[in-house]
């Protein structure tokens, strides 16, 4: 092969953004929350992660202010969880907070998302508790 020879590039993929309906919203809130209340955290890193992974896509999209903190926290909780000797506290600390943050806007939310929400708040506080015992 002549070393001149142009290499062949790969056209870059186009991103598009993703459109999430409100009946999709509903459904990933009621699977989320079914998920935190059905069992230990403890075993639940693979299901974890893909929940982790479901909600940044959502929330990448959404033009809903007031998510940045949601999206950052949601990426270090990513971080976190990639590492099997993260200390169970640490991971606490950012259920906490993103606790703290759903509340934010759940508080703000319109129509049927505010109780879901706030119970998604609830739920994630309640996980950081367990954790941090």
């Amino acid at each position: 092969m002549d070393s001149i020879a142009s290499t062949p590039q790969t056209p870059a993929t186009p991103e598009v953004p993703m459109s999430v309906s409100d009946q999709q919203n509903s459904a990933l809130l009621d699977e989320t929350l079914t998920f935190l209340t059905a069992g230990t955290l403890s075993n639940a890193g693979p299901q974890g992660r893909t929940e982790i992974e479901r909600w940044a896509a959502v929330l990448a999209v959404s033009v809903r202010p007031g998510l940045a903190k949601i999206k950052q926290e949601l990426a270090q909780l990513t971080a976190l969880l990639a590492d099997a000797k993260t200390p169970a506290h640490d991971i606490a600390e950012i259920l906490a907070s993103l606790g703290a943050e759903t509340a934010k806007v759940a508080d703000d939310a319109s129509g049927d998302y505010s109780a879901p929400l706030g119970n998604l708040s609830k739920q994630l506080i309640k996980a950081a508790s367990l954790l941090s015992k």
